[in-house]
């Protein structure tokens, strides 16, 4: 073949085209981690957490146990990603708000951001809501769950800190305020997995509804 046949089918051809665009290469990476959760949530509903195995997960989206641990360092980090994304979507959406919001204030408008950003579609909420209710009856996720939120506290404590420009370090402020809007969350997160509703409006709802309870709970008998 003519050297420049060579090359005008290089470029042409579907996966050099993959390999040239980044955007599409990034876009394929998403849909191989995404089918992986899928199928593992599935697996998970069927047999259990623990009687699923890596390969059968990977069988089912037809790829190697080598590309999983290229996504994922195991099942539990499979489950945990998605919590995680709502967490970097809640910092993010944090860091946002205008600064003349006072801090809960800001937090308040910052998960009804990220949930119905992250959670706005049937998929992928129905997909949040069954990842949590696995993580709440299985001991070792919810162990792994809340030891992941507290690893994750330092990012809202940076950006608490670094909107009222305090110092993360001297000011145990920002430190409060994190702790008390992890608890919020996993409360909210709590009373949703209960109730008849699926809808990302009744999660930040259920956020408000605690959020409005802080003040009254610390200050005064509540008689």
């Amino acid at each position: 073949m003519d050297p420049m046949e060579v090359a005008v089918t290089q470029i042409t051809s579907p996966e050099a085209a993959s390999e040239a665009d980044p955007g599409r290469r990034e876009r394929k990476k998403q849909r191989t981690r995404d089918a992986l959760f899928e199928a593992a949530m599935e697996l998970f509903a069927a047999k259990g957490y623990d009687r699923t195995a890596v390969h059968e997960i990977t069988d089912a989206v037809d790829v190697s146990e080598r590309t999983f641990f290229r996504y994922f360092a195991s099942k539990e980090d499979l489950l945990l990603s998605f919590i995680r994304d709502g967490a970097a979507a809640f910092a993010t959406a944090l860091a946002a708000r205008p600064a003349e919001e006072e801090p809960l204030t800001a937090a308040r408008h910052a998960l009804q951001t990220s949930i119905l950003d992250l959670h706005g579609s049937a998929g992928s909420l129905t997909a949040y809501l069954a990842a949590m209710r696995l993580i709440d009856s299985t001991p070792t996720l919810l162990a792994a769950y809340l030891r992941s939120v507290h690893d994750h506290d330092d990012e809202i404590i940076e950006v608490l800190a670094r909107r009222e420009g305090v110092d993360p370090v001297a000011d145990r402020r920002p430190r409060v305020l994190a702790a008390v809007i992890g608890a919020l969350v996993f409360l909210a997160n709590k009373d949703w997995q209960a109730s008849d509703t699926e809808s990302p409006e009744d999660l930040a709802a259920a956020f408000d509804a605690y959020a409005d309870a802080v003040l009254p709970a610390l200050a005064g008998h509540w008689t």
